[in-house]
């Protein structure tokens, strides 16, 4: 099975990216934001509980998520490939429950690919994407170096969890050649999984 982490800082091209590699992979992509609206919406248990979190304007619990995670598993692990994780871990704690999780389900994370964008390049693709996709904070310059500042303090640690597979793609250039570059480490890891023609 093959299980992707995405990383990225905001505006890193982590939602384009995954839609390109979960098409050419057969892969299901796990966006915990997505997860956390789809169960809110169906007012499943667990989507009931992180709505108490959410109304309130706290994060939702670990707990909850990796709760949901682990029923998104349940329900296509047996349709797909492998997953890609698109937001999630974001810190150690997270890392840790997830490899746990996955272990209980036999299998595990395969590689961590963090795509590399510099802040300049970033403030700019969020300053466009706040004048199309109505986010709040896609507007601000200050509150988008802030939110890239944030990335950078916690991901360092995160990407040290996982430094035995952890690879840096540049997220810079075209969308086409950047899926390229992320294919090439990806590659490598399928042939395992493929029987010889």
């Amino acid at each position: 099975m093959l299980n992707l982490i995405l990383f990225g800082p905001p505006g890193s091209g982590k939602g384009t990216q995954a839609a390109r590699l979960v098409e050419q992979y057969n892969l299901e992509h796990i966006s915990t934001g997505d997860l956390l609206r789809e169960q809110k919406s169906k007012g499943t248990p667990l989507g009931l509980e992180a709505k108490k979190y959410m109304d309130a304007g706290q994060l939702v619990p670990d707990e909850v998520v990796i709760g949901m995670i682990s029923n998104k598993l349940d329900e296509r692990l047996a349709h797909v490939k492998g997953f890609i994780f698109d937001g999630f871990p974001r810190t150690v704690a997270q890392a840790a429950a997830l490899d746990q999780l996955l272990t209980k389900k036999g299998t595990a994370i395969s590689i961590m690919l963090a795509l590399q964008v510099s802040d300049a390049e970033l403030v700019k693709r969020l300053l466009l994407r706040g004048q199309t996709s109505g986010r709040a904070d896609d507007t601000s310059e200050e509150t988008i170096r802030t939110r890239i500042q944030v990335y950078n303090d916690q991901t360092a640690v995160v990407a040290e969890h996982y430094s035995d597979r952890a690879c840096q793609v540049k997220g810079e250039g075209d969308i086409p050649d950047i899926t390229a570059a992320l294919s090439a480490e990806i590659d490598p890891l399928t042939e395992d999984n493929t029987e010889e023609e």
